[in-house]
């Protein structure tokens, strides 16, 4: 496998521009129009207008401030700041200056690799964390530790060991003790007395205790290993052991000097990780085992160990079609079930549940009603049975925010709505002790757009980020009753222009949600080609109303295009039919959408021109674009295919197998959604554009198609970004040049409008 990536990287290289085939399309002209990049430029160092905005607001156990992170307006190196509630007042209260010199960072490549999986591509304090009183703040920079005390000002630095990464610090809920991983062991760290012990002992690199694997962090959105019990007395860890996984090397041709990057890296059809789950004294000690039938069950998904509450976890099956919530009796090891979910086609998880409140004498749980859609239920902690649908399907619940007490009343805070291009907040009273809820649900942002909550433990006060499609996100601080207090002082810069947005539905039947940007100069008398901008994936949305995405879409419609969006089958908020409609037809139930929804724009907007259609993606995006190409040339004229997955074969075992099913039972699907066997077929311009030290979608996936496409005789083109890895944000000048020339070659290929 070695040899063959270095092989046809060496040939992707040498043939970053492949000779034109017979009955293909010309060479582009490369005398094509100039564009104005200066908008990239800005958009590009501000990291799309974000920095210098309070980011990962938390409010204080007190209620009486909420801290945030924040950069300047053009550095992404971001400090620690408070908001108080009293003087609605904010203030910078640590920056990295202040800790290391000229604030340079060295990074591990654990600390890289997490910071890729969380798609963080900023520095300074990436995170923080309160102690149980609130006062003091744990920081992590440059790999040391440091605790922040508010009261006195003063910052100190732990004294740990110096041999391996420091990984995901967390207090403990008593606030005596802090433990992290070292190494490949978790430690820990006696405030008071200053000094450091291990808690498990053995670790490696190829069995390791308290880190996530990497499909928890990459597809789970699992980013922690190990977990504080809530008296403080006991830590449960992971062990994930990698003996059976295959191992791949990133190496990148740019640095041939580096030695390659090893990755314990799962693909569909062969070994994953060996997971396993222990508790011992925080202490250090004997482990006890976790007992579940990891035979059937090999993914420890989610797991749940918070204050009133006992300790439970999520595990699934390979095909994820059943998920299972366990309760553990942390003395002997045992567990019982209290939830079990099935699907035909997958089992999506919710981070947010389950939670529990000692006012509703259960559990709040996320589950499938009859139908199979999500509702928001009351289950019994003895016996895991429905107690109560506290928020039905048919208010397209989508996530558990926050449930607390107060004035002895319990209430559920949610995301949801039945338009899916917005996120709205609502509050649901429930009924405790003998205080019957009765009414609607409160709706906490009534405006259209896409909102995200922070809520005290008591509800107040609680700050709501909130973006629209005419505003940038604004995090403001409200009291308990909903009063404003205040908002978090922000620094950043504003877009020079407001995007020209056109959210609408289309189409027949069922129908799509659609976004239209037109040019700013746009001319109703003149025929302009089309920018379909794509993403396609499941779950995931481009039709959002959200101003920050339609920015470089705006940028692109003003170079001469008409520039839309489509949200097909698969996409969240439609219901389990909707989004479960693609389970192994990944190669054809979202491209037909695509089609489907391109056409009715068409036919609805004369301004467009039907016969001039290009299309640009990255990753799921990168695989739809050369698909449409390669499928539908007839429609699709031009195709940017950034970091494209081009065999599925290739990708992990959660995400593919979740959609895809297991081989080789399911080899149909996996041949139906692969690009390789269409390369024969291409007729269109298409650019296919990867990061050479890519470890998500590896530059493997680009190499095969590039040497389908050239054994065929095709003529394309293939741009390699090196040591650029999945996340092209990192570098602001590649992500501009990216752009930049995707809007160029669009030009030459598809023309002026007319």
């Amino acid at each position: 496998m070695l040899f063959t990536m270095k092989t046809e990287l060496a040939a992707v290289l040498f043939f970053a521009t492949v000779l034109a085939a017979p009955g293909t399309s010309q060479p582009a002209d490369p005398k094509g129009p100039a564009v104005d990049t200066s908008f990239l430029k800005q958009y590009a160092e501000t990291r799309g207008f974000s920095l210098g905005r309070p980011q990962k607001p938390k409010v204080a156990p007190d209620g009486k401030s909420v801290l945030f992170l924040r950069a300047d307006g053009k550095t992404p190196r971001q400090g620690l700041f408070e908001f108080d509630v009293s003087s609605g007042k904010s203030r910078e209260l640590l920056s990295p200056e202040m800790l290391v010199k000229n604030a340079e960072e060295n990074l591990s490549a654990e600390e890289k690799a997490r910071r890729e999986r969380q798609r963080v591509s900023v520095g300074g304090f990436t995170d923080f964390h309160f102690d149980n009183t609130g006062n003091r703040v744990l920081l992590k920079l440059s790999n040391r530790l440091y605790i922040f005390d508010r009261a006195a000002g003063s910052t100190s630095e732990l004294k740990t060991g110096e041999d391996g990464a420091i990984v995901d610090p967390k207090w403990a809920p008593d606030g005596k003790h802090i433990a992290y991983v070292r190494g490949f062991d978790v430690y820990s760290y006696d405030v008071a007395a200053g000094t450091e012990a291990p808690v498990t002992t053995g670790g490696t690199a190829l069995k390791t205790h308290g880190l996530a694997e990497f499909v928890a962090q990459e597809e789970m959105h699992r980013f922690s290993g190990f977990w504080w019990s809530p008296d403080s007395k006991h830590i449960a860890y992971e062990e994930a052991d990698h003996t059976r996984v295959e191992t791949w090397y990133v190496a990148d041709p740019f640095y041939p000097g580096v030695k390659p990057t090893e990755q314990f890296y799962p693909r569909p059809g062969k070994q994953n990780v060996n997971v396993k789950l222990g508790v011992c004294p925080a202490n250090g000690g004997e482990t006890t085992w976790i007992e579940w039938d990891r035979t059937t069950f090999e993914y420890l998904a989610i797991v749940k160990w918070e204050e009133y509450a006992p300790l439970t976890i999520q595990v699934q099956d390979r095909r994820q079609q059943r998920l299972v919530l366990l309760g553990v009796d942390i003395a002997t090891g045992k567990t019982r079930s209290l939830v079990e979910e099935t699907d035909a086609a997958w089992v999506n998880l919710n981070p947010g549940v389950p939670r529990f409140n000692g006012a509703l004498g259960g559990f709040i749980w996320m589950g499938a009603d009859k139908a199979g859609e999500q509702e928001i239920q009351l289950r019994d902690w003895n016996t895991g049975r429905l107690s109560d649908v506290l928020v039905p399907a048919e208010l397209r619940p989508r996530d558990v925010e926050s449930v607390y007490s107060a004035r002895f009343e319990t209430f559920l805070v949610y995301s949801g709505g039945t338009d899916p291009t917005t996120r709205l907040l609502y509050r649901h009273r429930t009924a405790s002790r003998n205080v019957n809820p009765g009414g609607p649900d409160d709706l906490l942002t009534p405006e259209p757009g896409v909102h995200i909550g922070s809520f005290g433990k008591h509800g107040g006060p609680y700050t709501l980020t909130s973006t629209t499609l005419k505003s940038m996100p604004r995090s403001t601080v409200f009291n308990l009753q909903g009063a404003k207090l205040g908002e978090l002082a922000s620094v950043a810069e504003d877009p020079p222009f407001t995007p020209d947005v056109q959210v609408l539905k289309i189409g027949e039947g069922e129908g799509y949600y659609a976004g239209i940007v037109r040019p700013r100069s746009f001319d109703s008398n003149k025929k302009y080609p089309v920018l379909v901008y794509v993403y396609g994936g499941p779950t995931s949305q481009v039709v959002t109303q959200a101003m920050q995405p339609w920015l470089v879409r705006q940028w692109l419609a003003d170079q001469g295009f008409i520039v839309v969006a489509i949200d097909n089958r698969g996409t969240a908020g439609r219901g389990r039919n909707w989004e479960k409609s693609v389970y192994k037809k990944f190669g054809t139930v979202p491209l037909e959408d695509q089609v489907n929804g391109l056409k009715a724009l068409c036919k609805k907007f004369p301004e467009m021109d039907a016969e001039r259609v290009g299309i640009v993606g990255w990753s799921f995006g990168g695989y739809m674009a050369a698909n449409a190409v390669l499928r539908e040339p007839d429609l699709f004229k031009a195709a940017v295919a950034g970091a494209p997955v081009t065999d599925w074969e290739d990708y992990d075992t959660h995400y593919t197998e979740r959609y895809l099913g297991l081989l080789p039972v399911d080899q149909a699907a996996y041949e139906e959604s692969s690009l390789l066997p269409l390369a024969k077929n291409l007729t269109r311009p298409l650019l296919l554009v990867h990061g050479t030290a890519d470890d998500n979608v590896y530059f493997r996936h680009t190499l095969k198609l590039e040497n389908a496409l050239f054994r065929a005789g095709r003529d394309f083109e293939v741009l390699p970004l090196p040591g650029i890895t999945h996340m092209i944000t990192s570098d602001p000048h590649v992500m501009e040049r990216f752009w930049s020339k995707t809007a160029t070659f669009f030009q030459r290929h598809l023309g002026e409008p007319k």
